[in-house]
């Protein structure tokens, strides 16, 4: 008999606009794999997001107004290569911190905020 095991820890974020969230997820090169939508909308209310190098979370439509000052959650972004993510981040348009380099990250991180108030720090993968 073997042990039963998590084989994922899946976020799910609230937010206050699905296709808002989406465009800007896409600039981490995360994009809806699937999307549901309630009879009675005109956007999609869920959906599943997905990079290329395995990330996953969902979004959903929150039911309530979203204070961005209250998120109480923070969400590190892993990538290989931190210098060309912020640079895909700035094309993109959106507000990303300074790069800096603490000594428990040698080859940086960045800080950005989503349209809801989440922080993501963005930095490597490994040493």
């Amino acid at each position: 008999m073997t042990t039963p095991a998590a084989r994922a820890f899946v976020p799910m974020l609230h937010v206050a606009s699905l296709p808002r969230a989406i465009a800007f997820y896409a600039a981490l090169d995360c994009h809806a794999t699937e999307l549901h939508q309630q009879p009675d909308r005109d956007d999609p209310t869920w959906a599943w997001m997905q990079s290329p190098g395995g990330a996953e979370f969902m979004l959903v439509q929150a039911d309530a107004p979203i204070d961005d000052g209250v998120q109480g959650v923070l969400f590190y972004v892993y990538c290989d290569d931190v210098v060309a993510m912020r640079e895909r981040v700035l094309a993109a348009g959106l507000a990303a911190g300074e790069l800096t380099y603490p000594f428990y990250r040698p080859n940086g991180e960045f800080r950005l905020s989503d349209p809801d108030g989440y922080v993501l720090m963005v930095t490597h993968a490994g040493d």
